[in-house]
């Protein structure tokens, strides 16, 4: 489902376009089209969500809020000193992602995220 779109959600009252992603490379390829906020799953298949955060690093300052099952510590502070803003624990409600979408300085100049996950 490289680069669908989800509709119908907003925060506050903004509407928010969502391009979902099911695997890493479609990820970065739906990334190149300069979203305002990337949230890769971290068990993404073709390539990884923490290898998707070290490529997007590499290039972009783009905010990333890494999913994952793995809610130990350690998991978490890998993926943060890789370059993620921020981490979601799976499972989490909509109403928490759509909170931390919603963040000051989440997404600097509109509302496109890319929702990779799988």
């Amino acid at each position: 489902m490289h680069g669908a779109h989800a509709a119908g959600l907003h925060v506050g009252e903004e509407p928010l376009e969502i391009r979902l992603a099911t695997d890493g490379e479609a990820a970065l390829a739906v990334a190149a089209e300069g979203p305002d906020l990337i949230v890769p799953d971290v068990m993404l298949p073709r390539l990884d969500g923490l290898k998707v955060c070290r490529c997007l690093r590499q290039q972009s300052a783009v905010p990333i809020l890494m999913l994952t099952a793995k809610g130990d510590e350690g998991d978490r502070v890998v993926g943060l000193e890789i370059g993620a803003d921020d981490y979601l624990t799976k499972p989490f409600s909509m109403r928490e992602l759509l909170a931390r979408v919603d963040a000051p300085g989440a997404h600097p100049t509109g509302r496109c995220l890319v929702l990779g996950l799988a």
